[in-house]
């Protein structure tokens, strides 16, 4: 969809909490049910094998919540919040399987998780390309957002919840990927907005886990083979600084990055600093700029040029090893 309607905002603070109070919070409910369970037949583990760690109140039970304004390509998305237990779901592919596998991480400015719209919708374009998809629904409202004055206080504060959740969930797909049917060599992480951010954080902070070690899982690597971002937020500081949250390093994995110029949520400059760090840590990196397309697309098809993104990715994925070249 596009967001062009806005005009361009100098601040970071004020792009996340005017754009994210359209995407999350504006929205006119058309349904609502409780809390977010994916369809029969799929693999689901808590993230948690006791209880979550640095847990947090948050305003009321989880919910799910049908989104009709915005629409997205003409049609609703489903929004959830209030999530106290992390989950994830793993959705293995019907067809060949290339062992590859991705953990997603649906945005939501760290408000709501938009589940179908950058998540389900999403693991069935990687299943299609015989990669396994393990869904996070990961703990939100959580900082940097805060539900208790409905703002970001800090816009940089480190996003422990999330983090941790994020940490901890590529560790339990490595210790079953054997059962999973994955390589774990090529366990890699895909994110949008939010989880754009998400994304950036677990490339670039897997060598310490933010909690203490539960089990077997936590003793897995947490650094991603590789790391797809598309329209990511807070990735700049508001002088097209690097966020130091996201610390890049020649350890940071090959990564992907796909962003609007008429992106007035997060702002093309999130894509475009974080690149130029890549670039100077000699990471491999691939970024695409469109000039239209606003913010909050996932694979949804527009108009617009950018909604072809997930051909580039899939050429991405096939240059770099992850999964074999020709077999389509």
């Amino acid at each position: 969809m596009r967001m062009n309607e806005f005009p361009s905002l100098g601040s970071a603070t004020s792009f996340w909490a005017i754009g994210f109070l359209l995407f999350a919070l504006s929205g006119n409910a058309c349904s609502q049910s409780a809390g977010w369970q994916p369809e029969a037949g799929r693999i689901q583990l808590p993230l948690w094998p006791g209880s979550t760690p640095d847990a947090q109140p948050v305003p009321g039970p989880e919910i799910v919540t049908s989104r009709t304004d915005p629409m997205v390509a003409g049609r609703p998305w489903r929004a959830v919040t209030n999530v106290t237990q992390p989950t994830i779901t793993v959705y293995t592919p019907k067809g060949r399987n290339t062992g590859a596998a991705a953990l997603v991480f649906p945005g939501g400015g760290f408000q709501v998780l938009a589940m179908d719209l950058e998540g389900t919708e999403v693991c069935e374009w990687l299943n299609d390309l015989g990669i396994t998809c393990v869904l996070l629904k990961y703990r939100v409202p959580s900082a940097p957002y805060s539900w208790r004055c409905g703002c970001y206080p800090d816009l940089y504060t480190e996003s422990t919840l999330a983090l941790e959740d994020a940490q901890r969930a590529i560790g339990l797909v490595r210790l079953h990927a054997r059962e999973w049917g994955i390589d774990p060599v090529k366990v890699g992480v895909v994110g949008f907005s939010a989880g754009g951010y998400l994304v950036a954080e677990t490339s670039t902070r897997f060598k310490r886990r933010l909690y203490a070690p539960m089990d077997a899982a936590d003793k897995e690597s947490a650094r991603p083979a590789f790391a797809i971002a598309i329209y990511p937020g807070r990735l700049a500081t508001d002088d097209d600084r690097l966020n130091p949250n996201v610390p890049v390093s020649g350890d940071t994995p090959p990564t992907f990055l796909l962003q609007a110029q008429d992106d007035y949520t997060d702002g093309v400059n999130q894509s475009l600093v974080y690149y130029a760090a890549l670039r100077k840590a000699g990471v491999p990196a691939e970024m695409h700029i469109y000039p239209d397309g606003g913010h909050a697309f996932g694979l949804r098809q527009s108009k617009f040029p950018i909604t072809e993104w997930p051909r580039l990715a899939e050429v991405w994925l096939r240059s770099i090893g992850i999964i074999p070249s020709g077999d389509r």
